[in-house]
C-alpha cells in the first residue's frame, strides 16, 4: 500500500500547515524517507482550539445512545480497514504485518467497549435530611481534552484516550506522534467517516515541547491525557498543575519478572517471551527485569534464548517476519550500550547483544544472565529486545528487588501455588499484575501504572470518570 503524506485535522478538515512546513517519515526498517507530515504551528493550534470548543458545546448536548452509535460505525469501519491500515503502521513504525494488524483490530474493541460504557455513565440521587429536598449527583464532561500519544503503538494510544474522550461527551485534540503519522490519521478518519460532527476530534503533528506548553496552558483545555517517559511526564503534569487542569499520566516502566520456585518454566519462558520481543521490545509494560530461582536459572535462560534465536527478524512487511526493527537509530545506540555496560560489570549475553545488519534499525534478541544490581539494564528501561535475568533464592527478596526502582506500571509472575500467587498480588507494587500468563490489558480493565509510572487509569470505568466533572445540586421544594 502507498504511503500518503499526513495533514492536519482541523474543524473536520484534513489541511496543510499554515507556514506549509512538514516533517520526514521515515521506514526504520530501510532508513529511508516514505513521506511528510504537517507540521503545526501556534495559528493552527489557535483554530483546532476554537474547533474543539465548538465541537465540545454541539457534542456534549448529543445524547449517550447517540454518540455511541456513532462510535460503534468508527469501529465497524476500523475492522474493515484494519489489512490497510495495518501496511501503513508497519511503514512508519516498523512492527510485523500480523502486529500491526491486532493494533488495528483491537481498536474496534476498545471504541465498542467505550461506547457501551458511555450508556453507563450514571448520577444518583441521595436521600435527603429535608423531606422537601431533592439531592442530586450529576456526572457532566469535563470539556475539551488535550492528549498526547506516543509512536510505538500509535492507534492503541491514541485509541483508548479517544474513545472515553468520546463516551462521555468531550471534544479532544490529540498531539500524535510525527514518527507515526499516518495510523492515528486514519484512525481519525474512520471516527469522520462515521458522522462525528466537525471539530470534535481534532490531529496535530510538530514540535511536541510547543504543542505541549501551549495546548496545556491555554483556557480552552480542561483535561489533560499523556502516555510517554517518567521525565517528560512530570514537567507535563507540574505545567498542568500550574493551571489546575486534570490529568492522566502513563509513563514509563521497568516491568519484573518473578519465576518462583515452582513455576512451569515451559509457561513462563512461552507467555514472558513472546511478550519480551513483541514489537522489539518497544512496549511500556514490556517484561524487562527476570528474576528467577536459583534452582531455574540455567534451565530458564537456555529456554528463553533459544526462543530469542528462534524469532525470525525482518522488515514487518515480509511475510513470516516475527520481530521488526527498532524505531529509530537512537534505540540501536542505546541497546548496544546496555549490553556493553551489563557486560562490563559482570553480566554473560547468552545470546544477541549486536546489531543486525547495516541497514535499518535491527538489533538481535538478547538475554543476558547473572545481571547485577547495579548494572544500568536493571536500572533504566532498556525500551529494547533485552531480557535481564538475576538468580533469587527467596521469594521475598525477589518481591523486594520488584520494588526496589521508582517504576509501577506492571509485573509478571510464575508460580504453580496459589499461596505464593497471594502473596505476590499483595505485596508487588505495581499497576497491573498478571500471572502465569502475557499481558491482557482488556478494555474493560484499568490500564496503568502507580509511583513514577503514572496515575489514572486508561481502561476499565475508572478511566471515563478522569473525564466527567461530578457535581452536588440540592433542590428546594418550595
Amino acid at each position: 500500500m502507498a504511503y500518503p503524506n499526513t495533514q492536519l485535522l482541523i474543524d473536520g478538515q484534513w489541511q496543510d500547515a499554515a507556514d506549509g512546513r512538514t516533517l520526514a517519515v521515515s521506514n526504520p526498517a530501510t532508513g529511508s524517507e516514505i513521506g511528510r507530515v504537517a507540521h503545526a504551528g501556534i495559528a493552527d493550534l489557535d483554530r483546532a482550539l476554537a474547533a474543539a470548543q465548538k465541537g465540545f458545546l454541539q457534542w456534549r448536548d448529543v445524547p449517550a445512545a447517540e454518540r455511541s452509535k456513532t462510535m460503534r460505525r468508527a469501529a465497524a469501519l476500523m475492522r474493515e480497514r484494519a489489512v490497510d491500515i495495518a501496511a501503513l503502521l508497519t511503514q512508519e513504525q516498523g512492527k510485523p504485518l500480523a502486529e500491526a494488524k491486532i493494533e488495528a483490530m483491537a481498536s474496534a474493541d476498545i471504541i465498542e467497549w467505550a461506547a457501551e460504557e458511555g450508556l453507563r455513565v450514571y448520577g444518583r440521587v441521595v436521600p435527603s435530611r429535608n423531606l422537601n429536598v431533592r439531592q442530586l449527583v450529576l456526572k457532566d464532561p469535563v470539556g475539551p481534552v488535550a492528549a498526547f500519544t506516543p509512536w510505538n503503538f500509535p492507534i492503541n494510544q491514541a485509541v483508548r484516550k479517544i474513545a472515553v474522550a468520546l463516551a462521555t461527551g468531550c471534544s479532544i485534540i490529540v498531539k500524535a506522534p510525527e514518527e507515526t503519522p499516518a495510523a492515528p490519521a486514519a484512525l481519525a478518519q474512520a471516527f469522520l467517516d462515521a458522522g462525528l460532527p466537525a471539530g470534535v476530534l481534532g490531529l496535530v503533528f510538530g514540535n511536541p515541547a510547543e504543542i505541549s506548553s501551549y495546548l496545556i496552558a491555554h483556557p480552552i483545555i480542561r483535561k489533560i491525557t499523556f502516555t510517554g517517559s517518567t521525565p517528560v511526564g512530570k514537567q507535563l503534569a507540574a505545567l498542568a498543575g500550574q493551571h489546575m487542569k486534570r490529568v492522566t499520566m502513563e509513563l514509563g516502566g521497568h516491568a519484573p519478572v518473578i519465576v518462583a520456585e515452582d513455576a512451569d518454566v515451559e509457561l513462563a519462558v512461552k507467555a514472558a517471551g513472546g511478550a519480551k520481543f513483541r514489537n522489539a521490545g518497544q512496549v511500556c509494560i514490556s517484561p524487562t527485569r527476570f528474576l528467577v530461582h536459583e534452582s531455574l536459572r540455567h534451565e530458564f535462560a537456555a529456554a528463553l534464548a533459544k526462543h530469542a534465536q528462534s524469532l525470525k527478524v525482518g522488515d514487518g512487511s515480509t511475510d513470516g517476519t516475527q520481530m521488526g526493527p527498532l524505531a529509530n537509530s537512537r534505540r540501536l545506540t542505546a541497546m548496544a550500550e546496555f549490553a556493553s555496560d551489563a557486560v562490563q560489570r559482570g553480566a554473560s549475553i547468552v545470546t544477541g547483544g549486536e546489531r543486525i545488519g547495516s541497514v535499518g534499525n535491527f538489533f538481535a534478541p538478547t538475554v543476558l544472565t547473572d545481571v547485577p544490581l547495579d548494572a544500568k539494564v536493571f536500572n533504566e528501561e532498556p525500551f529494547g529486545p533485552m531480557a535481564a535475568i538475576r538468580p533469587f533464592n527467596t521469594l521475598d527478596e525477589a518481591i523486594a528487588e520488584a520494588n526496589r526502582l521508582p517504576y509501577g506500571l506492571a509485573g509478571y509472575a510464575f508460580t504453580g501455588s496459589l499461596k505464593n500467587a497471594h502473596l505476590l498480588a499483595q505485596r508487588l507494587e505495581v499497576g497491573m499484575l498478571w500471572i502465569n500468563q502475557p499481558a491482557a490489558p482488556w478494555p474493560e480493565m484499568p490500564f496503568g501504572g502507580i509511583k513514577d509510572s503514572g496515575y489514572g487509569s486508561e481502561g476499565g470505568p475508572e478511566a471515563l470518570e478522569a473525564y466527567l466533572n461530578t457535581r452536588s445540586i440540592s433542590i428546594l421544594n418550595a
